[in-house]
């Protein structure tokens, strides 16, 4: 591993946790170049909800490549693009009956989050957006202005402005009646938003869930005071909650939605703001970038929106893993009642905390875990600013044996470094 060390940057981490070096991949498995295989709940930070090279999706892929399809063309008009709105439409839109214009903001879901920030801003005139604790929406300037990890907010540089950060669901006090007052009260100190941005649960934060009691309240506050409501689905969105958007479940309509990761669908760049009709007020190129037209994965997201979208199978597959998931891990838990452990998260998105143990002991023992489940052939991530849980997000198509694989070696992680 000469040449990783010699050339990269610093800046680079996963890579870090998993010293190996991979080659294939396959299904719900990651094989490195010693032939070594590992269970994939991280599944490319939730990029890849579908697995790794599903045959559907490479199936069309090959077929594009092969006719010398077209694999970049910015805003222009081609055929997979195409095919990919319609798509969209047939299998998530109209079903939902959901009327967004769709807005190809750039690669990545921090390029989602800028557009709608943007966008909000131009609409209302208002510069404020209001976030929430332990949020995450991305590394870019705008992004980092409302996600709340320290860490990471301190890497920008510059101040970070425009932006006010309530509590989240379950951090102790109740952000909508708090929010509404405030709006409310000409004393507050408080400009008026132009929009609140919420994950309905939070990824990056600690895989912590909003209830559905919260979200509605909160876009009930947003409606009352035309506050723009945004939610950023980039890593809840496609499925990993079970519906294909995460605030489903809740009976909210967003005024606008961010999506990546998994909408290309094989692991490709791809990003979405979707909004609604009334608040496409851009202007030509007002909103532009290079990779807003990346043929590849226009061709693979409307092979996976057509397969595993068209009809509800996929939706009751995670809840159905989802609740065995959580089922398992409240089991780990329960077994080391001294260490008062936490369940966390929804659907094929979750969490077992160590949030109770002291701060730096959170932690060190997430990674710990992180650290054994890896030696043990299982990749998991840790989560939240502290780092104290472990996540986990597999993918989407994980069949019941290899969930249960995945969970034998996490309680076998755990049950060594509890009791070491």
């Amino acid at each position: 591993m000469n040449v990783f060390e010699e050339l990269e940057s610093e800046v680079r981490s996963y890579s870090r946790a998993w010293p190996v070096v991979f080659d294939q991949a396959r299904g719900s498995w990651l094989h490195d170049e010693d032939g070594r295989r590992y269970l994939d709940f991280f599944t490319g930070a939730g990029a890849l909800n579908y697995g790794h090279n599903p045959p559907v999706l490479k199936r069309a892929l090959m077929d594009y490549l092969g006719r010398d399809g077209v694999a970049h063309s910015l805003d222009m008009f081609t055929v997979a693009r195409r095919h990919f709105l319609e798509a969209l439409r047939e299998t998530v839109l109209a079903p939902r009956d959901l009327d967004y214009r769709v807005v190809f903001p750039g690669p990545g879901g921090a390029n989602a989050v800028e557009a709608a920030l943007k966008l909000a801003r131009r609409v209302t005139g208002r510069t404020t957006v209001v976030s929430f604790t332990n949020s995450f929406h991305g590394m870019t300037l705008g992004a980092l202005a409302v996600s709340g990890n320290a860490a990471k907010r301190a890497a920008a540089g510059v101040p970070l402005t425009h932006t006010v950060a309530l509590p989240y669901d379950g951090y102790g006090t109740d952000a909508p009646e708090l929010l509404d007052r405030m709006i409310g009260d000409p004393g507050s100190g408080l400009d008026k938003p132009a929009a609140v941005i919420v994950e309905t649960v939070q990824g990056e934060g600690g895989v912590r869930a909003a209830s559905d009691e919260w979200l509605r309240s909160l876009a009930e506050v947003c409606r009352r005071h035309g506050v723009l409501l945004v939610v950023d689905d980039v890593q809840m969105g496609c499925g990993r909650t079970g519906p294909f958007f995460s605030f489903e479940d809740a009976g909210i309509v967003p005024d606008m939605v961010c999506l990546s990761k998994s909408i290309g669908g094989y692991g490709f760049p791809l990003a979405l703001t979707l909004i609604r009709p009334e608040l496409d007020v851009w202007k030509p190129g007002e909103h532009n970038g290079t990779f807003r037209g990346v043929g590849p994965a226009f061709v693979t997201g409307a092979a996976a929106l057509r397969a595993y979208w068209s009809g509800n199978d996929l939706e009751k597959a995670v809840r159905r893993s989802g609740e065995r998931l959580a089922s398992a891990l409240q089991e780990i838990a329960d077994s080391h009642s001294a260490a008062r452990l936490t369940v966390s998260g929804r659907g094929l998105a979750m969490g077992l905390g160590f949030r109770e143990a002291p701060e730096a002991v959170g932690g060190e023992l997430a990674s710990r875990v992180s650290t054994g489940a890896f030696r043990r052939g299982l990749l998991v991530e840790t989560s939240g600013a502290d780092g104290s849980v472990v996540k986990l997000l597999p993918p989407l198509t994980v069949t019941e044996s290899e969930l249960d694989q995945g969970i034998d070696i996490l309680a076998s992680a755990v049950d060594a470094v509890l009791h070491s």
